[in-house]
């Protein structure tokens, strides 16, 4: 059995039929292709996480998602597992990022990658605030919340992020290696 808590900013991906231990950043980086999430709802992950959080998208928070939905429910990273949503949680993001869409286009006609700036900040606004009318999803305060937890996770969840918020890291068990 694979110990998935080894590595907490690592995961294995599935590379050229190989798998191997990539960061999120790194697995971007290389293209590695997605296995649960579809196009358009990577396209919104990626949008709404860099909404939420700058660098999301570079740091990978849509293959850190996709890749958490492959391993078992009690050992996925994400911050779903310590809420009272039951697996599959690809069901939760899917529904989340089908309300953002859907969301997005009742207010702007257009989907919410496709969105400015200024817009996907106001549109979020909205959804922490659950301020987005006819709503279709999970609780809106809910949804900010979660793809909140998965944005700051990637971006500020290793020691290089630390070092980007002038945070000195003090972990209770030093990683063996650099993430």
């Amino acid at each position: 059995a694979r110990n998935y808590d080894a590595l907490p900013t690592c995961a294995v991906f599935t590379v050229g039929g190989a798998e191997v231990l990539l960061t999120a950043r790194q697995a971007r980086a290389q293209g590695v292709p997605f296995r649960v999430i579809a196009p358009e709802e990577l396209r919104t992950l990626e949008a709404v996480g860099e909404t939420l959080a700058i660098g999301a998208r570079q740091d990978g928070i849509a293959h850190f998602v996709d890749q958490q939905l492959t391993v078992p429910p009690p050992h996925a990273l994400l911050s779903l597992r310590v809420t009272e949503v039951r697996p599959p949680y690809a069901d939760f993001y899917r529904a989340a990022l089908g309300g953002i869409d859907h969301a997005s286009r009742s207010l702007h006609q257009r989907g919410f990658a496709e969105l400015d700036p200024s817009e996907q900040h106001d549109f979020v606004d909205r959804l922490r605030q659950s301020k987005l009318e006819g709503w279709q999803g999970p609780a809106q305060s809910f949804v900010y919340g979660t793809l909140r937890n998965d944005a700051v996770d990637v971006v500020y969840g290793t020691v290089e992020g630390f070092a980007r918020l002038g945070i000195p890291y003090m972990p209770h068990i030093l990683p063996q290696r650099s993430w």
